[in-house]
């Protein structure tokens, strides 16, 4: 009870951690992994000879897998600094007064540069003109601008219509 009086942080009862059936076969799992990363999880039951449960050992093997998969390089997207900047909408979790006993969640226009730059700014709706004035607004506080305006999926920015690429939304 001292103890506990004197700490900065609530007591916690920890059991010991108890060894998984799994620890036994780990090390054969680890070289099969090693010489065929992407080999299915049912290949490696097999090829261990694993007689108990599918979902111990298949979680395991999903936790080892990523040690062993080398990085993807040809997908890696990377931008030079200036390139572009990644446009968002933060909605705040709190009521904001608009007017005399109204109040609103208007969005936050977020933007962020590759040149570690962070600014945002309280935009009155979602509508294309607002965010755009918005836009004029940080990037006019920047002193600089990107190549490009990157957004996910917003509406009033852009659509995507059958697998063609995104078209400017008309203001």
């Amino acid at each position: 009870m001292k103890k506990a009086l004197v700490s900065d942080v609530p007591p916690r009862h920890q059991l010991p951690r108890k060894g998984s059936i799994v620890d036994v076969v780990e090390s054969q799992v680890r070289a099969l992994l090693s010489e065929f990363p992407t080999m299915p999880s049912t290949v490696i039951m097999e090829r261990i000879g694993w007689t108990r449960g599918r979902t111990v050992l298949f979680d395991r093997i999903a936790e080892l897998r990523p040690l062993f998969v080398p990085a993807d390089l040809v997908s890696r997207t990377e931008y030079r600094p200036g390139q572009l900047a990644q446009c968002d909408l933060w909605f705040p979790p709190v009521d904001v007064p608009v007017g005399a006993d109204e109040h609103e969640r208007p969005p936050v226009l977020v933007m962020v540069s590759g040149l570690r730059i962070t600014t945002a700014r309280m935009v009155p709706s979602r509508q294309s003109e607002d965010l755009l004035a918005g836009h004029w607004v940080l990037l006019t506080g920047w002193g600089a601008k990107p190549r490009a305006l990157v957004w996910d999926n917003e509406s009033a920015v852009g659509s995507w219509r059958a697998g063609s690429p995104a078209r400017p939304t008309a203001v």
